[in-house]
């Protein structure tokens, strides 16, 4: 199966949905992502705009969700950021604390008025 984010004007995902597979062939009967997504429009609209998204993250780096955001310098799907103080790490397209999380068995949260780890208790 395949997956299909809709985008607002903003990038931001209003919509996953799942496409089988035989939507998605071409002519010579490869996977298309253009396929898929005249197939989307045809279901919701011309208007509409799609992006294919995976959900084991092979393609875009993350599973597109709602109330992410598509990056097209980046070819990627950002989640939200969780907190004010947290930093887009290139890599991943995900976000990171600025100060790294404790390596133990404890468990910890985020506080970020002190933009730092504290133990649960």
């Amino acid at each position: 199966m395949a997956h299909f984010a809709q985008l607002d004007d903003d990038n931001f995902v209003l919509q996953v949905i799942v496409v089988h597979n035989n939507e998605c062939l071409d002519a010579d009967g490869n996977e298309s992502e253009a396929v898929g997504v005249a197939f989307c429009k045809s279901l919701l609209g011309d208007a509409t705009r799609w992006k294919q998204t995976s959900y084991n993250g092979n393609m875009r780096f993350n599973y597109a969700g709602i109330g992410y955001q598509y990056d097209p310098i980046r070819n990627a799907f950002i989640p939200p950021k969780p907190y004010p103080s947290w930093v887009l790490n290139e890599t991943t397209c995900r976000w990171d604390a600025p100060v790294p999380r404790p390596i133990d068995d404890k468990m910890y949260r985020w506080d970020e008025p002190t933009t730092s780890w504290v133990e649960i208790t």
